[in-house]
C-alpha cells in the first residue's frame, strides 16, 4: 500500500501544479467602432446651431451697445 502511495502521490502532486500555472494575459482587445453616429450627429446639430445663434445674439449685442455709446458721446 505505501508503495502505490509513493507512485501515486508524485503524480496527484503534478496534476495539482499543472492546474495552478499562471493565468495566460488576454489577447489585445479591438476598440469598438462607434455605432450610433447618426444619432449622436441628429443630436448634436440643434446644440451647434443654437451656440452658433448666441455667438451671432452676442455680436448683435455688442454693436448695438458700441453704436449706442458713440451716439451718446457725439460722434
Amino acid at each position: 500500500m505505501s508503495r502505490m502511495l509513493r507512485c501515486v502521490m508524485p503524480m496527484l502532486v503534478l496534476i495539482l501544479l499543472a492546474g495552478c500555472s499562471a493565468p495566460k494575459p488576454p489577447e489585445k482587445e479591438r476598440p469598438v467602432e462607434p455605432q450610433a453616429t447618426e444619432l449622436r450627429d441628429a443630436i448634436q446639430q440643434p446644440i451647434d446651431r443654437a451656440k452658433k445663434a448666441g455667438e451671432q445674439i452676442e455680436d448683435a449685442a455688442q454693436a448695438q451697445r458700441d453704436a449706442i455709446e458713440a451716439a451718446e458721446s457725439g460722434n
